[in-house]
């Protein structure tokens, strides 16, 4: 899952980003609403950290943009701010939930991963499409009972394809998903394909069904039917 912290504090966004990269997620960050404005322009998150005291405005001014150009990007507010208004009006605004500073990194990695499951899961820590099961906790997934030995990346590129069934995915899509923004300065993806073929095989040998279609010179879809 990709996530974009937004945050000034610089000592905080390395601790931020270092215990979720561990966990699994890749993290870009923008220390002002200016960098946060370009890289939403330009990029799409599962989910955004948002602190709203910014050096430059109020981090409240990029939920409407959020919104508008991914409405289904989560978004989780941090805050140093204590008045229930301000909160208030964050969630009206269409935040899913707010973590007030200071914070465990526990319960963060919490409050993220609910959100994740709220949106794309259902709620649920299981995710299931015919025989394939995907345990979002233990981050394993079994074919017809058969536990996979997939990498990180096969893992990740799987959960991707579930999470947008039947729409076409481009290889840059893919690549900035996976890996972050800055594979954009990639000469090529033909990588991409290594990292499909190697699942599929995973997933076939397994006894699963191939669902993903190669879009010929646009990019790959998981297909449901």
């Amino acid at each position: 899952m990709k996530l974009l912290l937004v945050e000034d504090n610089q000592q905080l966004v390395e601790d931020i980003a270092g215990f979720l990269t561990e966990d699994g997620f890749v993290t870009e960050s923008a220390g002002t609403l200016h960098d946060a404005e370009e890289k939403i322009a330009l990029y799409q998150y599962d989910l955004v950290i948002l602190d709203l005291g910014l050096p430059d405005g109020d981090g409240l001014d990029l939920i409407p943009a959020i919104q508008e150009r991914y409405p289904e990007t989560a978004i989780l507010i941090l805050t140093a701010k204590d008045g229930l208004d301000y909160k208030v009006k964050g969630l009206d605004w269409g935040a899913d939930d707010y973590l007030t500073k200071p914070f465990h990194k526990a319960e963060l990695n919490a409050r993220v991963r609910s959100i994740l499951r709220r949106r794309f899961a259902g709620g649920h820590n299981q995710v299931t499409f015919n025989e394939l099961s995907i345990d979002l906790n233990a981050r394993e997934v079994t074919v017809n009972n058969y536990l996979l030995k997939l990498t990180r990346k096969e893992y990740d590129l799987l959960l991707f394809f579930i999470y947008n069934k039947n729409r076409l995915l481009t290889k840059e899509s893919i690549a900035e998903h996976l890996w972050g923004d800055h594979i954009d300065q990639a000469d090529n993806f033909d990588f991409i394909y290594n990292h499909i073929k190697n699942l599929r095989r995973k997933i076939s040998q397994a006894g699963g069904g191939d669902y993903i279609r190669s879009m010929y010179g646009m990019g790959y879809k998981f297909v449901t039917g």
